[in-house]
């Protein structure tokens, strides 16, 4: 990328923005007033009424629902047809959409009526019977008659009373005792749940008038129909038009308002930003053509895609970056603001860009992780569901958002896709593994598969502790991933000093205390699961007893030198000088949401149908299913462990009873909806942990993020053409 100014008089300043907007590649930083002499500049005349057309036009596209595409082609739209269509279409439209708020108000009082009307109406008393008498008094309301009668009988200031109930409303009519005061019935109701009603005004029967009111609500509705139909006449005639006329105001609005970003005099302009390197010699001739020699076009600064130096950029132009700003037609520049960035990682890698900008885009000088994320987000998602099942609903999930949305959605979905790929791959190795059921059981013949399980029964416990090692065996290779990456661009931006003090030191101290863990000195405290899980996960192909005493003892020495590296380069880190060890523990994690997940749909399964564990209480879960095997479950203690009975087990093909499917209902249901919940905490809780893992414990190590994305001032044209 190179930085770039572009420097000339205010009467050529329409015809450099034309020039520079037609180019597309200048990416304009804004002036930020640190110049002496110079301000920042104004929109240019006539922006106020593009604006207001564009406010006008992006209206009319809401008002009829306009999504973008309903346009056939592009073609020229000239200022005349502008002007004319938009304003016959902005009469039309505004028309029709007062018409079609006024009925829907008229809609909405009717219903508001209807719906005040209709508890009188279920009551069946004439509205003028219940008002009006100088003995009585009435009230009106939603409330259970039995509370009502109950209450009233108890009553000190009411002689007689008569309550009337139609549907949920009661009608009272009271005569209050000599000497009550006026509104005695209404404190005689006080401990009553009651909703009290007004009276309406009318004169027709509380039926007649609701039956009315529907009349006049269903031509109103009518009404109704025939301005949406106008209006979607409107919109099929009108789409092609606005989203024609967005587009070139949208263009024009971007033009008038360039300068907003411009360092300004009365009688100068100075344009400042960022080209791809190889398109500057085109920008430069884009703008000579237009203006001559009223313009200058200079290429300031020069960064290289791999950082050189602190700046990460240098000067290629007279006085470069740092010149001062100068007088009414010299130059200025805005400042030391870092290059934008494009990220490129190709259709396989690239949505997980969405990932990395979730922490913050590369910076220029940065090396974008996408490509890593891309390796490991998935593995590590698809390793802690570990479930055919599952995986194949997440790709599901995925297919449906990448091919129905585009954007983030459809990133989000190729995000998905990949992780329950890698789900359904690691459910295949966890046997098979099906919505929590060992489907290798159903393969023809005495087929034994190599890993039975997630490490969820007594007898598989070997497996849970070697899922541990193999989750710490993965933080460590991903940690190692990261700090290498710290000293290569310590290195590239600095020196080997400087990288050997940042990353060196790190990488010393991670592998050496890990080296050491896995060595035999000092073996009384290491369990010794950590060197059996070798074989055990190699399937007995490869046997781990430990690094020799002397690799531990080189380890320790690895550990002392990392350390003095630290203390000299960045003393105030000494502090975190245990955080290898804990970052690494910290991918424990992993094997742990893989417990965690696995016994929740095991825990679903077990409810639904029934479990028992074979050897006596030492071998492996296995799922009942069937009233005839819990039968035979039951009658062989000595052999089998009854876990669970389940719910569906109730229910026996050879006897149907009304227990027996409401208990198959009642396990499907369970079943189901078990599945589903543990489906979405699956999302939730590998989602995040997956994410968090490399936030916080990879790019923690070499990446900051906060870079800007490349944004050429311009516009991909959809819906028009240049004129001829």
């Amino acid at each position: 990328m190179s930085k770039v100014s572009v420097t000339g008089s205010k009467r050529v300043i329409d015809d450099v923005i034309e020039a520079t907007y037609e180019h597309h590649s200048l990416h304009v930083t804004d002036y930020d007033e640190r110049y002496e002499g110079f301000s920042p500049g104004e929109s240019l005349d006539g922006a106020e009424t593009v604006n207001e057309k564009l406010v006008t036009v992006r209206s009319l596209e809401s008002i009829l629902d306009i999504e973008g595409d309903e346009v056939d082609g592009a073609r020229p739209l000239g200022d005349e047809e502008l002007e004319a269509e938009l304003a016959d279409v902005r009469e039309r439209v505004n028309d029709l959409n007062d018409r079609r708020d006024t009925l829907q108000a008229e809609i909405r009082d009717r219903q508001e009526e209807i719906d005040r009307m209709e508890p009188f109406a279920d009551l069946g008393i004439e509205l003028d019977l219940l008002g009006g008498y100088d003995s009585l008094e009435v009230v009106v309301g939603e409330a259970k008659p039995d509370a009502v009668e109950a209450t009233l009988a108890d009553a000190d200031g009411i002689e007689a009373f008569e309550v009337f109930a139609g549907g949920d409303v009661v009608a009272i009519f009271a005569r209050p005792a000599d000497g009550a005061e006026e509104g005695v019935l209404q404190d005689s109701l006080v401990g009553v749940d009651i909703a009290l009603l007004e009276v309406p005004d009318a004169d027709a029967s509380p039926g007649e008038y609701v039956a009315d009111l529907e009349r006049e609500r269903e031509v109103l509705e009518s009404d109704l129909d025939e301005v949406e139909a106008e209006l979607a006449a409107v919109k099929e005639e009108a789409a092609g038009f606005l989203l024609r006329a967005e587009e070139r105001l949208t263009i024009e609005a971007e033009k008038k308002q360039a300068p907003l970003s411009f360092a300004t005099t009365e009688n100068a302009f100075i344009a400042e930003g960022w080209v791809p390197t190889e398109t500057f010699p085109e920008l430069e001739a884009a703008i000579t053509d237009a203006v001559g020699e009223h313009a200058e076009v200079e290429e300031l600064e020069r960064a290289s895609f791999t950082p050189d130096g602190d700046h990460h950029t240098e000067a290629v132009a007279d006085g470069g970056a740092g010149r001062e700003a100068a007088t009414d037609g010299g130059h200025a520049a805005h400042g030391g603001d870092d290059p934008p960035v494009v990220q490129n990682n190709g259709s396989a890698a690239g949505p997980f860009e969405l990932l990395v900008q979730g922490f913050g885009r590369p910076k220029y000088s940065e090396f974008d992780p996408t490509l890593l994320v891309f390796l490991t987000f998935p593995l590590m998602f698809g390793f802690m569901i570990g479930d055919v099942g599952y995986g194949v609903l997440y790709a599901a999930i995925g297919a449906f958002l990448y091919s129905r949305y585009d954007g983030t959605f459809r990133e989000l979905g190729a995000v998905a896709l990949w992780a329950g790929g890698f789900t359904i791959l690691f459910g295949i190795y966890f046997g098979i593994d099906v919505f929590g059921y060992h489907a290798y059981q159903l393969l023809p013949g005495d087929i034994h598969w190599p890993v039975d399980g997630k490490g969820l029964s007594p007898a598989d416990i070997d497996w849970a502790l070697s899922f541990l090692v193999a989750s710490v065996l993965f933080g460590l290779v991903h940690l190692n991933a990261g700090h290498i990456l710290s000293f290569v661009s310590n290195y590239q931006q600095h020196d080997l000093k400087h990288a050997l003090y940042e990353g060196g030191s790190w990488l010393l101290i991670l592998n050496g205390a890990w080296i050491w863990i896995f060595s035999q000195h000092l073996p009384g405290p290491k369990p010794d699961f950590l060197f059996e899980s070798f074989s055990i996960l190699t399937f007995g192909a490869v046997s781990f007893a430990g690094f020799p005493v002397a690799v531990g003892y080189a380890a320790i020495a690895a550990i002392l030198l990392g350390v003095v590296l630290l203390a000299i380069g960045e003393p105030p880190e000494l502090a975190e000088v245990l955080s290898p060890i804990v970052n690494v523990i910290s991918y424990a994690r992993i094997m742990a949401v893989l417990l965690a997940k696995g016994g929740m749909a095991l825990a679903v399964n077990l409810l639904a149908f029934g479990a028992y564990i074979g050897e006596g209480g030492e071998g492996s879960f296995h799922f009942i299913f069937s009233a005839e095997y819990l039968e035979y479950i039951r009658s062989h203690p000595e052999e089998y462990e009854l876990v669970f009975a389940g719910i569906t087990t109730a229910f026996d093909p050879a006897s149907i009873g009304l227990v027996g499917i409401v208990a198959l209902v009642g396990g499907i249901v369970v079943a189901v909806v078990g599945h589903i919940v543990v489906l979405a905490l699956g999302i939730t809780s590998a989602g995040i942990q997956a994410v968090r893992l490399e936030y916080v414990e990879f790019f923690g190590n070499f990446y900051e993020g906060g870079g800007d994305a490349y944004l050429p001032f311009g516009y991909d044209r959809q819906y028009t053409a240049d004129e001829d």
